[in-house]
C-alpha cells in the first residue's frame, strides 16, 4: 500500500462546542475526505498524537475511529495505524414515502452517480420522530445528505445540525433558510402557470373541483393558487377536503392531489357511465409512468422528477451550491 502520513491540521476541534469531541473528529475526517485534503490510502494521525495535540482521552479518539471503521470510511492495519479506506462515498437520501413518482426521482438520482457512491435510503412517512431519529443517528456518517422536507415545526431545528455544504433539500422548500441548498418544485406560481396553460381545456366544463382529501400531505398553498386562477379567469370552482364528499358529476372538471382519489374517480365514472375527457374532466397531480396508459391517459400537472434526481446527483458530486426550482408543467392527455 502506497501511503503518506496525513497531516493532522484538518483536525480543528472546538472545545467550546456542544458537539461531542468524538463526533467532531468524525466530522473533520469526513470533511477532509470530501474536500480531497486526504484520500484513499493516507495514514491518519495516531491515537496518541491526537490525544497529545488536542488534550483528549484515548477513549474519545478510539470511539471516533471505531465509528469511522464501522462506516467503512477508514481501516486499521495492526502495528501500523489507521488509513483512509477506499474512495467510496456514502450518501443519505431521506424521502417521505415511496410512491411511483418518487421511484422516478430515486432511479434518476442513483443512475447519475458514479459507481463509488453508495446511497442509503430512509423514509420518514411525515412522522417527526422518524425524521429526527434518521437524521440525528446519521450525523457525521455521510458524505452528503439529500432530504425531503415536510411541514412540521421541529423540522427546521433538525436540518440545521447538518452543515449547509453537505445538505440538499428536495421537492418542497419549506423550513429552510437563505443559505440552504435546494432543488424543489414550486407549488404556487408554477402550478398557477400550469393551470393557465390548460385554460382552454377547463372552458369545456361548468365547474372546476379541487379534491384535497383529509389524508393528503400535499402543500396547501396549491389551493390558494388554484383559487387565484379560477377567480382571475372567472371559473366556477369548489374545494372538497373530505374524501367522503367526493361525488363525480357530469360537466365538471376535477383536480386531485391524491392517486387514491383517482381510483375513486374512475370507479364512479364506470358506475355512472361517465366518459373521462368527454362527460367529466380529470387532472392529476404528479406524473407516474403508468398514468399515460390508464384509461386512455390521465392528464397531469407535474414537476419533472427525473430532472430533480439528476440535479440532486449533480449537487452530491460537486462542491457548488445550488438553489433551483424545477418547473411544474401540464401534460394533456385524454382525461381532460
Amino acid at each position: 500500500m502506497d501511503v503518506k502520513d496525513a497531516n493532522s491540521g484538518f483536525l480543528d476541534l472546538d472545545h467550546q462546542s456542544d458537539i461531542p469531541k468524538y463526533q467532531q473528529i468524525v466530522n473533520a475526517i469526513n470533511n477532509a475526505i470530501s474536500n480531497s485534503i486526504i484520500s484513499s490510502g493516507d495514514l491518519l494521525p495516531s491515537v496518541n498524537s491526537i490525544c497529545k495535540n488536542h488534550g483528549l482521552s484515548r477513549d474519545t479518539v478510539f470511539k471516533a475511529y471505531s465509528l469511522l471503521k464501522d462506516n467503512r470510511v477508514i481501516e486499521s492495519v495492526p502495528n501500523k495505524g489507521y488509513y483512509v479506506a477506499s474512495s467510496t462515498r456514502k450518501v443519505l437520501l431521506v424521502l417521505d414515502t415511496f410512491k411511483a413518482y418518487k421511484e422516478v426521482l430515486y432511479h434518476s438520482f442513483v443512475n447519475n452517480l458514479p459507481a463509488n457512491y453508495i446511497v442509503d435510503v430512509q423514509f420518514h412517512h411525515y412522522n417527526i420522530d422518524n425524521f429526527k431519529t434518521i437524521l440525528n443517528n446519521s450525523l457525521g456518517k455521510y458524505y452528503k445528505y439529500v432530504v425531503m422536507n415536510f411541514d412540521h415545526k421541529e423540522v427546521a431545528d433538525v436540518i440545521t445540525r447538518i452543515p449547509n455544504d453537505k445538505l440538499l433539500l428536495i421537492d418542497w422548500n419549506i423550513h429552510s433558510d437563505i443559505s440552504n441548498n435546494f432543488v424543489c418544485q414550486d407549488f404556487g406560481n408554477s402550478f398557477y402557470n400550469a393551470l393557465k396553460d390548460g385554460r382552454a381545456l377547463f372552458e369545456n366544463y361548468s365547474d372546476i373541483i379541487f379534491l384535497y382529501p383529509e389524508f393528503t400531505s400535499h402543500p396547501i398553498e396549491s389551493i390558494y393558487f388554484f383559487k387565484k386562477f379560477c377567480e382571475a379567469y372567472h371559473f366556477n370552482y369548489k374545494v372538497i377536503t373530505d374524501s367522503r364528499d367526493v361525488d363525480i358529476e357530469k360537466n365538471n372538471a376535477y383536480i386531485s392531489v391524491s392517486d387514491r382519489i383517482l381510483a375513486v374517480f374512475l370507479e364512479q365514472c364506470k358506475k355512472k357511465q361517465l366518459e373521462p375527457g368527454v362527460d367529466v374532466g380529470f387532472l392529476s397531480y404528479n406524473d407516474t409512468p403508468m398514468k399515460k396508459f390508464i384509461y386512455k391517459g390521465i392528464s397531469v400537472v407535474s414537476t419533472d422528477f427525473k430532472e430533480m434526481g439528476t440535479r440532486a446527483a449533480t449537487f452530491v458530486m460537486s462542491q457548488a451550491p445550488i438553489q433551483e426550482y424545477i418547473e411544474t408543467k401540464l401534460i394533456h392527455r385524454e382525461s381532460l
